[in-house]
């Protein structure tokens, strides 16, 4: 009997990785070579521990990318839908950002002052993203951190209600899982030594139910959430359910938080905007700025009144919120060529037909291979799936992750030129992906499922 994993035969799974393993070492030895050469330097050879979590036998080793492609050292250039995981989702170095980023590196880099520049991204964000005060950050991670200090400032209390699997970077409160209907710390942190669970609980996503019995005992401060949950395998919001939490966070006095950094893909102003939704308080990062680390925290005009007061009436000494280099005038400069010139809605117009074209393409495959599987679109963010759908929460999300086939299928794409986000699923449309490269993805997704299903 045939031992299969999402309607793919494991031993044909092994066959067809360990070939296309073979196929990328022998296409890219300079990156290799770099990468032993610089052995010493870094934990595990890579500047950041995850560059070495890509499901390949190294790290590609980059020399440019431009637009939406990239060329590793080793001369090879591939299509680049992965797009930094969203950092370049607007194509790597924008004509208008790389300008003000230059043009602003002649007059300084930091100097903890504001610019006239700065003056004009605040009108921006706020024509883009709606009525918030504005604050600058340089991660999303650190904004959601600043975002939770002031709603527990504002209440009064100590508690953040996360959805089980969410992504809001690396921020603690939001470590948390659900197992047997419990709160507990995620497994597989390191160095953990806090119980996170005495300051944040976990419902799961389009539970209003489970959100109401939470936010009833009344110690939640805030729900941190995003529109639609991206960390693991992609699941949408059912039909009333940001309506719902709305109605919650309001009836129990919790503060309600939006992050859309991933999400910032839905459309022209996020699908905040798109959709209508109303949080206390919005945040965006990773390419808001054009790819330059910048991230985006904002409060409604209520909320600031509120955080005012609880400021004015805390004791002397450190707020526990800012770092030196946020902030920064290269931000704002980028901010301001990225928010006037390229975060345009007709660049979005542009990104959804395409997004369209790749996840019909994608779809129509699925459906010819006969396999179990399915995609889902959120604006100009595409994702194939390895397990029937929809999924409503992270609990369904958690085991549709196959990492053992979706390693495969990874390598076998970019072997094929076609580069795709290490840790899920995930393709970028940008404004300059053209669909010559949307249609090379899919026949690529066409010969590899062929040679992982064919007799």
């Amino acid at each position: 009997m045939q031992d299969h994993l999402a309607g793919i035969d494991r031993g044909k799974l092994a066959a067809f990785r360990a070939a296309e393993v073979a196929v990328f070492a022998a296409a890219h030895p300079v990156s290799r070579q770099a990468l032993d050469a610089g052995a010493g330097a870094f934990v595990n050879r890579v500047p950041m521990h995850w560059m070495a979590d890509w499901p390949l036998p190294f790290p590609l080793v980059v020399d440019h990318a431009k637009g939406a492609r990239l060329t590793a050292v080793d001369g090879v250039s591939l299509d680049d839908f992965c797009l930094g995981d969203t950092g370049s989702m607007f194509g790597h170095s924008p004509g208008p950002v790389a300008k003000a980023i230059k043009a602003q590196a002649d007059k300084g880099l930091t100097y903890m002052l504001p610019t006239q520049a700065a003056m004009q991204a605040g009108a921006l964000l706020s024509q883009v993203f709606g009525d918030f005060r504005w604050q600058i950050a340089t991660t999303a991670t650190d904004a959601n951190r600043f975002a939770l200090r002031v709603a527990r400032a504002v209440t009064g209390r100590d508690k953040v209600l996360v959805f089980n699997g969410c992504y809001h970077g690396t921020v603690d409160d939001a470590m948390v899982a659900l197992s047997g209907g419990q709160t507990v710390n995620r497994p597989g942190l390191l160095g953990q030594v806090a119980d996170l669970t005495l300051h944040a609980v976990a419902c799961e996503f389009n539970d209003l139910a489970g959100v109401e019995a939470a936010l009833a005992k009344g110690d939640v401060a805030a729900i941190l959430t995003e529109p639609v949950m991206t960390n693991s395998c992609m699941v949408l919001p059912d039909a009333g359910f940001h309506a719902g939490l709305r109605d919650l966070a309001t009836r129990y006095g919790a503060v309600l938080i939006m992050d859309e950094t991933h999400t910032i893909s839905s459309g022209f102003g996020g699908f905040t905007r798109v959709h209508g939704l109303r949080p206390d308080m919005f945040v965006v990062g990773k390419c808001v700025a054009g790819g330059l680390p910048t991230a985006v925290w904002g409060m409604t005009p209520a909320m600031e009144d509120r955080y005012r007061a609880a400021d004015a009436a805390r004791a002397s000494g450190h707020s526990g919120m800012g770092t030196t280099l946020s902030a920064n005038p290269l931000q704002f400069a980028a901010l301001v060529a990225n928010l006037s010139q390229v975060m345009t809605a007709a660049h979005y117009a542009r990104m959804e037909k395409g997004a369209a074209r790749l996840a019909k393409g994608l779809g129509r495959v699925i459906t010819l291979r006969a396999l179990p599987w399915h995609v889902v679109r959120v604006g100009a963010r595409v994702e194939f799936i390895c397990a029937a759908g929809p999924l409503r929460n992270g609990a369904e999300a958690g085991p549709a992750h196959k990492p053992e086939l979706e390693a495969a299928l990874h390598i076998g794409l970019l072997n094929r030129g076609s580069l795709i986000a290490p840790f899920h699923n995930m393709m970028l449309i940008s404004p300059v992906t053209t669909t010559a490269q949307i249609d090379r993805l899919v026949a690529n997704f066409d010969a590899v499922t062929r040679a992982l299903t064919e007799e």
